[in-house]
């Protein structure tokens, strides 16, 4: 089985990190992985979008032109990916700055509230893995157990100290799905 998955949002959200976290961890349950970022010159505030392939068989392409599931964390990425969903496929969206709703009926839509979340419980930092807690709970594409020992590996030693502030952020993301649209 192949999924296809793009996460999108501003630069500074974690959505490269938590692609990169997410294709460690089916790296770690012996899955094919393919993960291919994309961002502009903006470190900061600017767009960015991941493209993260997990698959039990050699995949021959890092280039997706639609998408299994994709996680739009601003307005602009939800305008530009919602149509590259697959019918039936699972759009995730947060809610937060939305001015536009998702408009489709052939997929699976569920907003989320994971900034508000976030910031109400001074976890801002790691929205990333606020992030992963509400997609784990909606298609558990990966163990949560893989996915907070790839977090431990991909953090550098010295931050280590934030893992269960991060392991925290993610039990949180379970809560922070606020309706299922269709």
């Amino acid at each position: 089985m192949t999924t296809e998955i793009l996460i999108a949002g501003f630069g500074g959200q974690g959505v490269l990190s938590l692609g990169k976290i997410l294709a460690h961890a089916a790296v770690m349950e012996g899955r094919e992985v393919s993960w291919l970022p994309s961002y502009g010159p903006e470190q900061r505030g600017g767009t960015c979008n991941v493209t993260v392939v997990i698959s039990d068989e050699r995949i021959s392409s890092p280039i997706v032109d639609s998408y299994d599931i994709v996680i739009t964390l601003n307005q602009q990425s939800l305008s530009k990916f919602e149509q590259r969903v697959k019918p039936r496929g699972i759009l995730i969206f947060d809610r937060y700055g939305m001015v536009d709703l998702p408009k489709r009926t052939d997929i699976n839509m569920y907003a989320i509230s994971a900034v508000e979340t976030a910031h109400a419980e001074d976890v801002d930092k790691m929205l990333s893995m606020v992030v992963a807690g509400a997609l784990l709970s909606i298609s558990p594409i990966v163990k949560p157990e893989s996915l907070l020992a790839a977090l431990q590996s991909v953090l550098p030693a010295h931050k280590h100290d934030l893992l269960p502030t991060n392991e925290r952020a993610f039990n949180l993301g379970a809560q922070c799905v606020v309706a299922k649209e269709h």
